[in-house]
């Protein structure tokens, strides 16, 4: 999760201070440089900051970035940019990271740490009192979690890439760990080296709770992950969820469909949009959603190419809205759609209003066959009439031989974005519904989920889905994707183990999309068992959490009829 000002992003009351100042004036930079500036936290901790000033006048308006990535330098190119248009920029080490003190763990103390950042740089001589937050990723986790704190410098953000429940949206998913994700980002902040040519040979390492084992040192908060897979204590001091309302400054969120954030990135601006007792930022929450995995701004990703027009600017909108809350220039940011989105297959923008659209017609459509849904070869179909009566569909699970992972949100190990699943759907354990080649044009934009009535042999398992567009040539290009652990199906909090053979519904939230299925394409639904290494394999034992070296087969049994309506709810656009 690299992170730079949103523009290239691919991928926070004090008054006294001890500086420890390096200063640049040479004529070759427009700025003044100041190297790590050590700005003292609430407990002593002092982390390092690389200032750039304007060269005159004063005082300036501050962008303010936090990272653990390693700061910038001297040739920062946004400093080289902002500086001469009368901001100053500071860059600063996460705690633990690069020349700050303390002890790097992830998501720990971004919350206190942003804020007496804040603090401290709104009271030095150079700022004017107003700041303004950038960054992607991470970066845009440090913006975020310290928001709800309140800041009375803090202005605006742009939050690129964002998360705000590491929980939810990093570890675990569904239940699931994210294990390419969590394991394959966490190994790169931890320094734990594995060979990339042996990356994927890793993944398969069992138990999790030793996962680090292969390296060459031991990684405190990945083996605290694997140990807390319920939403508990240690994760509620993790997040921020429970506090948009106290979100009190505008923001401008941006982020992709096939990014590994792409549900948060609009679901942040949606919460304080309802949620925040400021009308300030009530009414200027703002998202712009493109055809983007982790990197954003650029029109191809995975096998298809969205055209030129996907390409955005996101640096000229950047400097409009720092223009705008910073400055007070009118710069035409008064006038944005609060949801700005890239409609895949159409290929187009659109402005909006809201998040989900208020003209959304939520609709079912149901899993149908005759029993022979395996493969793309069956007889799965899908259809918008309910099923009376039909025999269910059933496949083994084998952990040991888990579904590949082929595209979809993804950030290290398997491809990222739009890829077709022909290959995958060639699998006896992957159920395929597929609808009638379309007759009119089909527009799913918005949260998309599935309801499936299913029964296993084991005490534990997992069920996938996914939603795809196939186009007239057969090719199936996967839009978006999720799971359901077993144990989770009814709380996050407090896991229960399933019967064998008894039937449950499970809820499988597959993220969001926006896509038009043109005439002829078809809509399909795939059901399995596993997304690996997206996800952690389910052993299907029943046992405790990452303890599990033990890989047993599960038989699974998908019901779709009259009493079993299994189905998924998309969020249609009417035309």
């Amino acid at each position: 999760m690299r992170s730079r000002v949103v523009r290239t992003t691919l991928l926070a009351f004090l008054a006294s201070s001890t500086w420890i100042v390096a200063q640049q004036a040479s004529p070759e930079l427009p700025f003044t440089f100041q190297k790590n500036v050590m700005v003292p936290m609430r407990d002593g901790t002092q982390l390092a900051a690389n200032i750039f000033l304007p060269k005159d006048g004063g005082p300036f308006p501050v962008i303010l970035m936090r990272t653990p990535y390693g700061k910038m330098d001297e040739k920062f190119g946004e400093a080289r940019r902002y500086c001469p248009a009368g901001y100053a920029m500071v860059v600063q080490d996460c705690r633990g990271r690069g020349s700050s003190q303390g002890t790097w763990e992830p998501f720990r103390y971004d919350s206190d740490d942003g804020f007496d950042t804040q603090e401290w740089v709104g009271i030095q001589p150079w700022c004017n009192g107003h700041i303004g937050t950038s960054g992607g990723s991470y970066v845009g986790w440090t913006q975020w979690s310290a928001a709800p704190r309140g800041s009375r410098f803090l202005t605006c953000m742009v939050p690129g890439v964002p998360f705000t429940n590491p929980y939810r949206e990093i570890t675990y998913l569904g239940g699931a760990f994210q294990l390419s994700l969590a394991f394959g980002w966490g190994m790169g902040v931890g320094g734990l080296k594995i060979e990339p040519a042996k990356l994927k040979e890793a993944f398969s390492y069992l138990p999790l709770k030793s996962w680090d084992e292969q390296g060459d040192k031991r990684v405190f908060f990945m083996r605290d992950w694997v140990a807390h897979p319920t939403y508990d204590d240690y994760w509620r001091a993790r997040t921020i969820d429970d506090h948009f309302e106290r979100v009190t400054v505008p923001a401008l969120n941006v982020g992709g469909w096939y990014d590994i954030f792409s549900q948060p990135t609009l679901d942040h601006v949606a919460a304080v949009r309802h949620s925040s007792t400021n009308r300030l930022a009530r009414r200027n929450q703002f998202v712009v959603m493109g055809p983007w995995g982790h990197g954003i701004g650029g029109q191809k990703l995975g096998e298809l190419d969205f055209g030129a027009g996907a390409k955005l600017d996101l640096g000229k909108l950047q400097f409009e809205w720092f223009e705008y809350w910073l400055k007070g220039k009118e710069t035409g940011v008064q006038d944005w759609p609060h949801v700005r989105l890239f409609v895949m297959g159409e290929n187009v923008w659109r402005n909006e209003h809201e998040w989900p659209l208020a003209r959304t017609q939520f609709t079912p459509w149901y899993l149908r066959g005759a029993g022979k849904a395996n493969t793309r070869s069956g007889d799965g179909a899908l259809s918008p009439k309910e099923p009376e009566t039909e025999p269910a569909d059933k496949f083994t699970y084998d952990p040991a031989s888990p579904v590949p992972t082929k595209g979809g949100n993804n950030l290290t190990g398997p491809p990222i974005g739009p890829f077709d699943q022909s290959t995958v759907e060639e699998r006896a354990d992957v159920l395929v519904y597929t609808s009638s080649p379309l007759e009119k044009a089909v527009e799913v934009t918005g949260p998309v989920k599935v309801i499936l009535h299913a029964a296993s042999s084991a005490r534990d398992t997992d069920f996938t889905a996914k939603l795809v567009d196939v186009h007239p040539d057969g090719k199936a290009y996967l839009l978006c994707d999720g799971i359901r652990r077993a144990r989770y199906r009814e709380s996050f909090t407090a896991p229960t183990l399933i019967e064998p053979g008894k039937t449950y519904r499970y809820e499988i939230d597959l993220w969001v999309t926006s896509n038009l299925f043109k005439p002829g394409h078809r809509i399909r639904v795939e059901i399995s068992s596993s997304n690996f290494p997206r996800f952690d394999r389910n052993p299907n034992t029943g046992h405790d959490f990452g303890a599990d070296a033990e890989l047993v087969k599960a038989e699974q049994t998908i019901l779709h009829d009259r009493e079993h309506p299994s189905h998924i709810v998309l969020p249609i656009i009417p035309r």
